[in-house]
């Protein structure tokens, strides 16, 4: 089999079963795992897949740069936003991550809705400075552009001197073996900091996020309390964690 028919072989296996498993593919083409390994090299240096151990998983279209991100799923993640903003309770103290769900989110928030948000991400403080009962406290550190967060020692430290009922966060990748992912190290470290500090934690997904990975985990699906998604009912990713435990709110 040739190199361009091998790529066309392992992009087709991501689509239809969601992954690869590099020893399964060398048996089923006769080829050496060395060979299998090379090809997902090259596909993860073209950003079409995730390497994982063992083989590849879907690269999730959220790592792309925050404006582009805008632009990725808007009536997804305005769905997912919706049902998110009901978990807020009126008197409620929340920690809402940054990312373009989480902006849908605050601008979900009813206007006069008093609460209490806590968030490193200025864009989502920026967008709730026209609500008058919302208290807003802003967890500063190094400003992490790429998704407009702030990142690094000085805000995680920031980040363990506060307390919230709820943890609203955003992640790049869901997938049931793998976890909760996100692109950066600081990023993915600073998102443990928020939900360590609340009592609840639930994961803002749309449906592209699903089945997918990035690099660096998260959080283990054992350390939150559900996950927000728009994904179809019958998706087998979801089947698959209701499997593992986790509770799926749905945005319908």
């Amino acid at each position: 089999m040739l190199a361009a028919e091998r790529r066309d072989h392992l992009l087709g296996l991501l689509t239809n079963e969601g992954k690869i498993i590099a020893k399964d593919v060398a048996a089923d083409l006769g080829i050496s795992e060395d060979s299998v390994r090379r090809d997902l090299r090259d596909l993860a240096a073209e950003g079409l897949c995730q390497r994982v151990y063992g083989g590849a998983l879907p690269v999730s279209p959220a790592v792309a740069g925050y404006t582009a991100r805008q632009a990725v799923a808007p009536d997804g993640k305005r769905k997912v936003a919706a049902l998110a903003a009901r978990l807020i309770r009126p008197g409620g103290a929340v920690i809402l991550d940054g990312g373009t769900t989480a902006l849908a989110l605050a601008r979900a928030l009813p206007h006069e809705l008093p609460c209490t948000v806590i968030t490193h991400s200025p864009t989502i403080a920026a967008a709730l400075l026209d609500h008058p009962r919302a208290e807003l406290f802003l967890l500063g550190g190094r400003l992490f552009k790429h998704s407009a967060v702030t990142c690094g020692a000085a805000a995680v430290e920031a980040a363990q001197n506060v307390s919230a009922d709820l943890c609203l966060l955003g992640v790049t990748g869901v997938h049931p073996e793998v976890g909760l992912t996100t692109g950066d190290a600081d990023e993915a470290a600073m998102k443990r900091a928020l939900a360590s500090r609340a009592a609840e934690t639930y994961i803002l997904a749309s449906s592209e996020k699903i089945g997918t990975a990035s690099r660096f985990r998260v959080l283990p699906w054992q350390k939150i309390t559900g996950l927000v998604t728009d994904a179809a009912p019958d998706d087998p990713v979801l089947a698959q964690l209701v499997c593992l435990g986790v509770e799926i709110l749905r945005a319908g």
